[in-house]
């Protein structure tokens, strides 16, 4: 489990493949695999992996082709978002989080927001459509393995949009910062939302 807030930027610097996989490397920041053992959960871009090989600022995973097939970001090199998994006394200063990857959406829109004291922006991202009973105002969605609030909701006949305000920090300390119109990043519904959904499914039955 995971709470969505990025404890470090990683960056990948090799992805080669392995059977119909493929082998990463993650360079990390110093000392930030100190408390990381062999076969340890770590999400990168919101995705749950498992940590095969540790040497020094590096560690290595293997990631199936049905992962590659349902995320983005961990294909080739480049900058990517770093969690550990949470202790039962961890601080829960996201939200319960399962670093399973539940669509992929696309950017929409992503500028400042004009007259905005605090400098933040404004993130319009369009998840897929069977998503959209899950998104709710005030509610929580995880992006690129981010936590954040979803602002407002509106449903189309191919998409639900939502609109995220994105405070500074969080630009500067994730990769959620490089984003461009255009860009595909990984999505996660909340946890509570996905059991509720599934409660209600059965009762009905």
């Amino acid at each position: 489990m995971f709470t969505g807030i990025i404890t470090a930027v990683g960056q990948i610097k090799s992805a080669q493949a392995k059977g119909d996989g493929l082998h990463l490397v993650v360079e990390v920041p110093n000392a930030y695999l100190d408390d990381v053992a062999l076969g340890d959960s770590i999400a990168i871009q919101g995705a749950c992996m498992t940590a095969t090989q540790l040497e020094g600022n590096q560690f290595s995973l293997d990631i199936s082709r049905e992962s590659l097939n349902k995320t983005v970001g961990l294909d080739k090199v480049g900058p990517v978002n770093l969690e550990k998994a949470m202790r039962l006394n961890d601080r829960l200063g996201g939200h319960l989080v399962s670093g399973h990857v539940d669509g992929i959406g696309k950017v929409m829109h992503f500028s400042r927001v004009a007259q905005d004291a605090y400098g933040s922006w404004l993130l319009r991202i369009a998840a897929p459509r069977e998503l959209a009973p899950f998104l709710a105002y005030k509610g929580s969605i995880v992006v690129n393995g981010v936590s954040l609030t979803v602002n407002k909701t509106e449903d189309s006949a191919d998409a639900c949009i939502v609109n995220i305000n994105v405070i500074p920090h969080t630009l500067q300390n994730t990769t959620l910062g490089k984003l461009q119109q255009g860009d595909a990043v990984n999505l996660e519904i909340d946890l509570i939302a996905r059991y509720l959904a599934r409660m209600l499914e059965t009762q009905a039955k």
